[in-house]
């Protein structure tokens, strides 16, 4: 026969446990919920021009001087996409589906639906008829060479990029980089691995209608949330 108190410690030690389990479930739903609040925090933020939480407010060697308010940098942009840029600040846009950051490039820009002239001012726009961001396949985005996508110009095989949704961040990794003429649209075809396709007008600095596209392939390495 057990002693009465034996069983008043079992009983304490199994209360114990169950507090500490609701503790530990308390504070992973906390832990979630703070992670996703903040995405969506980014995603509302880059919808009002705003810079999201850990994008870089003064890129070294702007001085500042080339910062907007909302943390763009506009050192490599022409002065009619500047201008363009702050006049659709002034429109009603869409929430974002994704935010994209090129670390190397100090980029974060929001990732808004369709290409049309008032999206690829405000930020780069996901292409039609092409996965969205967060889902499987070959997610496309566009953006201006002369904006936002001029940076691309720097980037290289190997460097890394991430793509933000309310469900969580994934990193991508520069797989290659192509040019091809604006009637190539294999370079969005269906990929069985994870990929973002990055795609802007060539040359970078070319006077007029560019007459070719550069694209950025880069393949998922790892969810980081």
């Amino acid at each position: 026969m057990r002693h009465p108190l034996h069983r008043t410690e079992l009983a304490l030690m199994g209360a114990g446990l169950v507090l500490v389990g609701i503790f530990a479930t308390a504070w992973l739903h906390r832990t979630v919920m703070s992670r996703a609040s903040l995405r969506a925090f980014d995603l509302r933020a880059a919808a009002a021009g705003q810079p999201p939480s850990g994008s870089v407010q003064d890129p070294a060697g702007s001085g500042g001087s080339a910062v907007h308010p909302g943390g763009v940098d506009f050192t490599l942009w022409s002065p009619k996409r500047i201008e363009a840029y702050r006049a659709s600040l002034e429109a009603q846009i869409a929430a974002p589906l994704a935010v994209l950051r090129i670390p190397k490039l100090d980029l974060v820009v929001p990732v808004l639906e369709g290409t049309d002239e008032l999206v690829l001012n405000r930020g780069v726009g996901h292409i039609e008829g092409t996965p969205r961001p967060g889902e499987a396949g070959n997610v496309g985005i566009a953006g201006h060479r002369d904006g936002f996508f001029r940076g691309l110009k720097d980037i290289v095989v190997g460097d890394r990029l991430d793509l933000a949704t309310e469900d969580g961040t994934e990193s991508y990794q520069v797989a290659g980089i192509t040019i091809v003429p604006p009637s190539d649209v294999s370079v969005l075809a269906p990929t069985a691995q994870p990929t973002v396709t990055l795609v802007t007008c060539y040359p970078f600095y070319f006077v007029g209608s560019a007459p070719l596209r550069y694209i950025v392939r880069a393949v998922r390495v790892e969810s980081v949330s």
